[in-house]
């Protein structure tokens, strides 16, 4: 007699990978959440991977991509902060929301097909 009933086959090899890139694509749009929030932008995405990363190993380098990018973001920011005064950090700052909203989109909807995505222009790497 097999250990799985007939039809739970499925369940059981692609269960969990399917489980995997949910939680990962919720992670990616768990930046999004500094919008509503704030702070949520930074903080909602630590707590799912610190909650989820020993039950589904596979969402530890979608967490690493999307910390590294909020450490980068705030770098932008800052530097974005000392251009204000020159008006052009307005600009940055605009374009710095516009790409943590793209780059959390395509990396969330990369994450529920499987694929890890690095987002473009991240500078600071803390998380391997």
């Amino acid at each position: 007699m097999s250990e799985f009933e007939p039809g739970q086959e499925g369940l059981a090899s692609g269960g969990d990978d399917r489980e995997t890139n949910m939680w990962a694509m919720f992670i990616h749009f768990s930046i999004l959440c500094g919008w509503a929030v704030p702070l949520a932008g930074l903080i909602v995405p630590i707590l799912l991977w610190q909650i989820k990363k020993d039950d589904l190993p596979g969402i530890v380098p979608h967490a690493h991509v999307v910390l590294n990018w909020i450490a980068t973001s705030l770098v932008y920011a800052l530097i974005c902060f000392i251009l204000t005064f020159l008006v052009i950090g307005i600009f940055g700052f605009m374009a710095l929301a516009l790409a943590t909203v793209i780059f959390a989109v395509v990396g969330g909807v990369k994450a529920n097909n499987g694929e890890l995505w690095e987002y473009p222009g991240t500078i600071v790497k803390i998380f391997r």
